[in-house]
């Protein structure tokens, strides 16, 4: 049992560990991921939302200064990210 113990920590001790800027690197390299995934999303959603409402949220905002479509659209903005968000932190 001894033996089989001693077996065990010896073979832990050969795993290779990585240094603190391999790992920097990793976790830099996956937020940048997450990000661009998350920002792909984001837009396939702003499209979506464009494409099902019956007029042009660009139109009612920019030309028309529709505020009620404004605070609609932003709430929707804040729940889509939030919800992206939520699903990169997982």
């Amino acid at each position: 049992m001894i033996d089989h113990l001693r077996g065990l920590a010896q073979a832990t001790e050969t795993l290779p560990t990585s240094t603190g800027l391999e790992l920097l690197l990793q976790h830099l390299v996956a937020a940048c991921v997450f990000s661009v995934v998350g920002i792909v999303v984001f837009l396939g959603c702003l499209v979506l939302m464009e494409k099902l409402t019956p007029f042009s949220i660009l139109h009612e905002i920019g030309e028309e200064h529709n505020l009620a479509v404004s605070i609609v659209v932003a709430a929707i903005v804040l729940g889509i990210s939030i919800i992206i968000a939520a699903s990169v932190i997982g």
